[in-house]
C-alpha cells in the first residue's frame, strides 16, 4: 500500500472493506494485532500509536502488518471494537427495560474507563460487530419497552452521549494528578466566590464522587426518558 492509498483511507473504512484471507500459517491473525493494540493505547495513548511501532511490538515489519490492516484509522477501529466487546450484554430477562439499559450502560462506562483512550476517539464511525450489537440490544429494549420515534433514536442517543461525556470527563482528569487538580480548582472558585458563590460551594468531583454522580445523573435521564417518551406501563 503506497502513501497515497493510505491517505484516502478513512475511520470506518475496515469495516466496509472483503476480510484478506489469512495466509497459510501466517506469522500474524487480526485478534494478534488487536490485541498488541490495545495493550500499546492501554500504555501509551492513542497519540503514541504509529504502524511502525505497533509492528515492531509485533516483532514484525510494517509490510506483514499491512498484510492485516491499512492504515492508523483501521487500528483504532478494531481496538475501540473490541473495548465494546468487554461489555457484557445483559441477558434480558428481567422484564425491566430500566435495569438492563442501566447494566449496559454501567458496563459500557467501566469498559471505557478500563481503556481511557478510548472516549475521545468515539466520533467517528462505529460499525463493529461488537459495537452494533450493543447498539442492536440497547434499541431493541427501548423498542420493546413501548418508546416509538422520535422518542427511541432520542433515548438511546441520549443515554450513548451521557455515558461517552461522563468516561471522557473522568479520563481527562485522572490523566492527571486528580487530587492535585480538584485542590487548585477548589482554591481558584475559593478566591472568587463572590462571583461563582454555587460552584465555590459544590466544586469539582473528587474520587468517589464520580460513582456517585453517574448512577444519578443515569437515573435522572431515565426518569426524564419514561416521563417525556412513550413507554407503555410495564406488565403487572
Amino acid at each position: 500500500m503506497n502513501e497515497s492509498q493510505a491517505r484516502q483511507a478513512t475511520a470506518g473504512d475496515v469495516w466496509l472493506r472483503p476480510s484478506r484471507a489469512q495466509r497459510e500459517a501466517a506469522p500474524l491473525s487480526r485478534d494478534r494485532i488487536v490485541e498488541e493494540a490495545v495493550a500499546l493505547l492501554d500504555e501509551e495513548g492513542a497519540e503514541r500509536l504509529t504502524m511502525r511501532r505497533l509492528a515492531e511490538r509485533l516483532g514484525t515489519g510494517s509490510t506483514t502488518l499491512y498484510w492485516h490492516v491499512k492504515t492508523k484509522d483501521d487500528i483504532l477501529d478494531l481496538a475501540l471494537d473490541a473495548v465494546f466487546g468487554e461489555v457484557e450484554l445483559p441477558r434480558g430477562e428481567s422484564r425491566d427495560w430500566r435495569e438492563d439499559v442501566t447494566a449496559l450502560i454501567r458496563g459500557w462506562r467501566s469498559a471505557l474507563l478500563a481503556h481511557p483512550w478510548s472516549a475521545a476517539l468515539l466520533g467517528r464511525p462505529l460499525l463493529g460487530p461488537n459495537v452494533l450489537e450493543r447498539s442492536e440490544f440497547l434499541h431493541a429494549t427501548l423498542l420493546a419497552a413501548g418508546f416509538a420515534e422520535p422518542h427511541l433514536t432520542a433515548a438511546a442517543y441520549g443515554l450513548s452521549n451521557y455515558v461517552i461525556g461522563s468516561a471522557l470527563m473522568q479520563a481527562t482528569w485522572q490523566a492527571r494528578d486528580e487530587e492535585q487538580a480538584s485542590r487548585a480548582a477548589r482554591e481558584h472558585l475559593a478566591a472568587r466566590r463572590d462571583r461563582y458563590p454555587t460552584l465555590a460551594a459544590h466544586g469539582p468531583l473528587v474520587g468517589d464522587d464520580w460513582d456517585t454522580a453517574f448512577a444519578l445523573g443515569l437515573g435522572y435521564l431515565l426518569d426524564g426518558i419514561q416521563a417525556g417518551g412513550t413507554a407503555r406501563s410495564a406488565p403487572e
